[in-house]
């Protein structure tokens, strides 16, 4: 049996730029290569907002259903543990997709998720806490999926599911989330590790983040197929090529990435300031560079430009992006060391190696900044970040501006 693997679509990210139909170009392009699989698995966010526009719903849906108008290779779905739809039944018929969400997708209070809404379309298998069995040519395949969910409650939320290998099965375990060592970002911290994911799987497949990783837990291979399109514009996505990954389970299982040929090329910078070369000049030698290149779409470079504080003229990289339109789609960021950059830096430093809680660095952040502020006689700091945790921000603010005298004010 021939399984491929994508994931982060991302369908309308960057809309109304001129990278608005790379998400579209890109899956459009894996989900071709994909379309001599027997399985095809998405493992979240499809989608780059909780509710997509409509334009965004019909350029998705249009490649979305490419698996159901390719003949069906002989699979079949044996069972699985939540009343499918009749109309849900519909992609048995060509190349079954089995989709979970992801963070971008998870649903509003009292509405369903744009996959759900695809499944009741009959568009996709949707998994959410659900056990899909699949089997061809006598090989049974079972997909367990489970969408995001905060990262905090992960670890939670899959031992209280706590889905079981099924016997004579090749069993793979389908999650959206971090898993450390594998953050998507510092600031949630995740509460899945590779020590602590169910066991008893033969594979783990993984969404959310945006490179794609082969690695092992326990012998047990992983894979994280990364986004198909490039959306956070970090060094990563410069260096590691956007794909798709494809499996087959005769005898041992082989896994292979396979990379997009016509996606946007991202080129990634950093500049240093020194006295020796004008910046201006720094920043044309890169971009000369990229130019001997051939591209199929105007490339995306981003240049970080780093160095001591000093007068960085915008209007001259307003020049530069003006002068390389027609050949690259340019952005500046500036990470420029001031003394008061530099004190905070240590600040947070120092918190760090005092091996202090969350909790205990964020009351000595607040107190840093209301201190700073000149706030610090009005009432506790204990007390304004216990507002915040809370969601108490009206009431933190009336008591700043002096409008609020009390905390038992204005309950």
């Amino acid at each position: 049996m021939k399984i491929a693997v994508l994931s982060d679509f991302h369908f309308g990210h960057a809309s109304n730029t001129e990278l608005e139909d790379d998400s579209f170009d890109n899956a459009e392009e894996a989900m071709n290569d994909a379309l001599d699989s027997d399985l095809i698995i998405i493992s979240g966010d499809v989608f780059d907002s909780r509710m997509p526009k409509t334009g965004i719903w019909a350029k998705a849906i249009k490649i979305l259903v490419k698996p159901m108008l390719k003949e069906n290779t002989g699979v079949r779905l044996l069972e699985i543990n939540k009343e499918l739809k009749d109309i849900s039944k519909r992609t048995l018929k060509g190349i079954p997709l089995v989709v979970i969400h992801g963070n971008h997708e998870r649903k509003a209070r009292d509405e369903i998720n744009a996959v759900e809404a695809l499944e009741h379309a009959g568009i996709l298998i949707y998994l959410h806490g659900n056990t899909a069995v699949f089997e061809k040519d006598g090989k049974k395949v079972a997909i367990h999926g489970m969408g995001n969910v905060p990262e905090r409650y992960a670890k939670t939320a899959l031992d209280q599911w706590n889905p079981q290998p099924v016997p004579g099965c090749f069993n793979i375990l389908l999650i959206h989330q971090s898993i450390d060592p594998y953050v998507f970002s510092p600031l949630e911290p995740p509460s899945l590790s590779l020590s602590n994911l169910p066991k008893g799987f033969d594979l783990i497949i993984d969404g959310h983040l945006h490179t794609h990783i082969q690695d092992s837990v326990s012998g047990i291979p992983l894979v994280i197929s990364g986004s198909t399109v490039i959306t956070q514009l970090e060094k990563s996505e410069a260096e590691i090529e956007k794909g798709l990954f494809k499996i087959e389970l005769d005898g041992v299982p082989w896994i292979n990435f396979t990379a997009l040929k016509n996606n946007r090329k991202f080129f990634y910078y950093e500049v240093e300031l020194n006295q020796m070369l004008p910046l201006k000049e720094q920043i044309e030698n890169v971009l000369n560079d990229v130019l001997n290149q051939e591209f199929s779409k105007k490339p995306l470079v981003k240049i970080k430009i780093r160095g001591k504080e000093t007068d960085v003229a915008d209007e001259e990289l307003r020049h530069i992006v003006r002068k390389y339109s027609d050949k690259f789609s340019i952005m500046f960021v500036k990470e420029l060391e001031t003394p008061e950059m530099t004190k905070k830096i240590e600040f947070l430093r120092n918190l760090r190696e005092e091996k202090l809680s969350v909790e205990e660095i964020g009351l000595q952040v607040l107190k840093k900044n209301l201190d700073e502020l000149e706030f610090e006689n009005i009432f506790d700091y204990e007390q304004a970040f216990s507002l915040l945790s809370e969601g108490d921000v009206e009431k933190l603010f009336n008591i700043l501006i002096g409008e609020q005298k009390v905390l038992g004010e204005f309950q």
